[in-house]
C-alpha cells in the first residue's frame, strides 16, 4: 500500500501541515525538525501524490509539447533539445503529436488543462483564434515556426527564407541552371518560407519562376522517394533538386541510387535540416543546418521565462539563423583541387547564412 503523508507526520511527531512545508520547500521550519521529516521520508518509501500536490501548489512541474508529428529525426531531436533544458529546472513533458485537423487539436488543448504549467506549440494547423477560442487562459505558450499574434504569445523561429534562397544561390554558383525543388506540405510555415526562398533565387536567375521545377511533398522519405521517379522519367530533368527537409532529400538519393543515377555527376541533391543522418547517406548530403535541439531548448527556456514572469509582460521573439553545410551530394567536391582526394572523411564546409528578418510570405 502507498504510505500517506498522515503516516509520514505520525512517524516525525509532526503535524501534516509541517511535513508539507518541508516537501514543497515553503514556510521556516527547524533544521532538525526538517531532518527527521526527511529521513521518515527516505525510510517509508513516502512520494508525494503529484495531482494532490498540484493542488496545493497550483504548479503541475509539467510542461505540454504540441507538435504536428513525433516521426523521424527531426522531432526527436527537438524533444530532446526540449527535455533536456526541461529536465534541467524539474519539469517534465507531457508530449503530443500526429495532429491534423482543428478539431482534434483543440480536444488535445482541452485535456491539457490543469495539466500542464505551459506549452510549446509546433503545429501548422494551430492559428491564434484557436488558441485564443480555446481554455488556455493563464497558460504560457511559445509557437514554434507557427503564424501567431506576436502581441499574445513568445515566439522562436528557424530562418527558413535565408537558409532555402542560400542553398539554391549556392547550388547557381556551382553551374546549374534547372534546379527542382521539392515543397514540403501545403499550409506549413516552414515549407512556405522555404519555397519562398527557392523562387526568390530563381527568380534572381532567371527573372521568372519555374513553376514546371515545384513539386508537391509531404517532408516524408517516400515522397522523396517517388519524386525521383517522376523526375527520372521526365524529359528534360534539372541538373540539381533541393528538397525541403533531409527525409525527402534522403528518398530521393535512394531513388536515384536504385536507377543507376549517380549524385551528384548526374544531378547535385541537397535537403535542409541537417538531421543526423544527413552525414551518413551516400553520398553525405549537402544540406541547410537548422540547430534542432537547440531550437527545442530555446523554446523551453522562453516558457520558463514566460513562467516566472508576469502576465503582462513584454513577449520575446526569436529568429534562429541557419548555416549551410556543404558535402558531397552538391558536387562542390568535385571542384576541389587535387589535393582534396584520398581525405578520410566527406567534404565538409559550413557558411553561415544571414538572417532575415521578415517572419511572414
Amino acid at each position: 500500500m502507498n504510505v500517506t503523508i498522515r503516516e509520514v507526520a505520525r512517524a516525525a511527531s509532526v503535524s501534516v501541515a509541517t511535513v508539507s512545508r518541508v516537501l514543497n520547500g515553503k514556510g521556516p521550519v527547524r533544521e532538525e525538525t526538517q531532518r527527521r521529516i526527511r529521513a521518515v521520508v527516505d525510510r517509508l518509501h513516502y512520494f508525494p501524490h503529484g495531482a494532490a500536490l498540484s493542488l496545493i501548489t497550483r504548479k503541475t512541474n509539467t510542461l505540454g509539447v504540441l507538435l504536428p508529428d513525433v516521426h523521424g529525426e527531426f522531432f526527436s531531436e527537438l524533444i530532446r533539445g526540449i527535455d533536456s533544458c526541461a529536465r534541467e529546472r524539474g519539469y517534465h513533458l507531457l508530449v503530443s503529436g500526429s495532429h491534423s485537423d482543428r478539431a482534434e487539436i483543440e480536444a488535445v488543448l482541452r485535456a491539457t488543462r490543469g495539466r500542464v504549467d505551459g506549452l510549446i506549440v509546433m503545429s501548422p494547423e494551430v492559428d491564434t483564434q484557436t488558441l485564443k477560442t480555446n481554455p488556455t487562459e493563464g497558460v504560457p505558450i511559445v509557437l514554434v515556426n507557427g503564424v501567431g499574434d506576436g502581441r499574445l504569445f513568445d515566439s522562436i523561429h528557424i530562418d527558413n527564407y535565408g537558409g532555402a534562397r542560400g542553398m539554391v544561390d549556392h547550388l547557381i554558383s556551382l553551374g546549374h541552371r534547372r534546379i527542382a525543388h521539392l515543397a514540403g506540405p501545403a499550409g506549413n510555415r516552414d515549407a512556405s518560407e522555404r519555397l519562398r526562398g527557392y523562387r526568390d533565387a530563381i527568380r534572381s536567375l532567371s527573372g521568372r519562376r519555374s513553376r514546371e521545377l515545384e513539386m508537391a511533398g509531404d517532408f516524408r522519405e517516400d515522397a522523396g522517394y517517388q519524386a525521383g521517379r517522376r523526375l527520372l522519367a521526365s524529359k528534360n530533368p534539372p541538373t540539381a533538386v533541393f528538397a525541403a527537409n533531409d527525409a525527402m532529400a534522403i528518398g530521393l538519393l535512394a531513388s536515384f541510387q536504385e536507377s543507376g543515377v549517380r549524385v551528384p555527376q548526374d544531378v547535385a541533391v541537397a535537403g535542409f535540416d541537417d538531421i543526423p543522418i544527413a552525414r551518413f547517406a551516400t553520398p553525405p548530403l549537402s544540406t541547410v543546418q537548422v540547430p534542432i535541439a537547440e531550437l527545442g531548448a530555446r523554446a523551453t527556456r522562453l516558457l520558463l521565462q514566460a513562467l516566472a514572469g508576469s502576465g503582462r509582460r513584454a513577449r520575446r521573439h526569436e529568429t534562429l539563423p541557419t548555416t549551410l553545410v556543404v558535402r558531397d551530394s552538391c558536387g562542390a567536391s568535385l571542384r576541389e583541387d587535387s589535393r582534396s582526394e584520398g581525405r578520410d572523411f566527406p567534404l565538409k564546409r559550413k557558411i553561415t547564412l544571414p538572417t532575415e528578418r521578415r517572419h511572414s510570405p
